[in-house]
């Protein structure tokens, strides 16, 4: 297992450790001093205090203090980990759109820091890699959709490589953007940009399609999919064992 640990770090020390690890998938716990508020089916308030803050890879996300086993706070799978550095604080938020949820957890001070690449149980999807997803996709193209053809890995473009690039049954472009791991909103405008690149060097009007292969996506993520009109595979890397 690895894992990164910071101790006494400052806001922005912990910011862009916290912004890397969402992005690895690790499991993070943060303790220190902080506030925490929740807003949705009902509204709680906790003032400050010394607290441990528990934020999952599968959106979870767990408010713990000195007594009991049971959070004081808490959000679902499905939501999703944001952070930033507001006013003198950390200010880490876990959000869900279906229904509308936020956990809002304000550190003045973080004692501790930590992150956990997080294997047991989800050896899949950790171990695996984006490599070994595009080498699923391009030995097996049916993973995306039946008649899909992939032309390229990682396609020049305006907005950067490309994944895989293919066309469909009907010859149509299809930008297809890979993820080991369940993503958020960030992967979605990532893939715009993509197939916004592809569209201006495609003749006027002709249709380019965008696919996110990823294992799995947040509410809003999978909105911004909708909006765009495009598409999500649910698929994991393979976990190397040549099965």
């Amino acid at each position: 297992m690895t894992a990164t640990t910071l101790h006494e770090p400052s806001h922005r020390e912990a910011l862009w450790e916290l912004e890397a690890a969402f992005e690895r998938g690790d499991l993070v716990t943060l303790f220190g001093d902080c506030t925490v508020e929740y807003d949705g089916r009902a509204a709680s308030s906790l003032g400050p205090g010394a607290r441990l803050l528990v934020l999952k890879p599968d959106g979870s996300a767990l408010v713990h203090t000195d007594e009991g086993r049971t959070p004081v706070n808490w959000q679902p799978p499905g939501s999703e980990h944001r952070a930033a550095v507001r006013d003198g604080r950390l200010r880490v938020r876990s959000v869900r759109t279906s229904p509308a949820e936020t956990l809002d957890v304000r550190f003045a001070a973080v004692e501790h820091l930590a992150a956990y690449g997080v294997t047991g149980g989800r050896a899949v999807e950790v171990v695996g890699s984006e490599a070994d997803l595009k080498e699923r996709i391009v030995a097996d193209p049916g993973i995306v959709e039946d008649g899909f053809e992939p032309l390229a890995t990682e396609r020049e473009s305006e907005a950067g490589p490309i994944d895989v690039f293919g066309r469909d049954a009907e010859g149509r472009p299809v930008v297809v953007e890979l993820k080991r791991r369940r993503v958020g909103p960030d992967a979605a405008g990532q893939l715009a940009r993509y197939v916004a690149a592809v569209e201006r060097e495609e003749p006027d009007g002709t249709e380019v399609r965008g696919v996110l292969v990823a294992p799995s996506i947040t509410d809003r993520a999978r909105d911004m999919l909708a909006e765009e009109g495009f598409e999500h595979v649910a698929a994991e890397p393979s976990d190397g064992d040549g099965e």
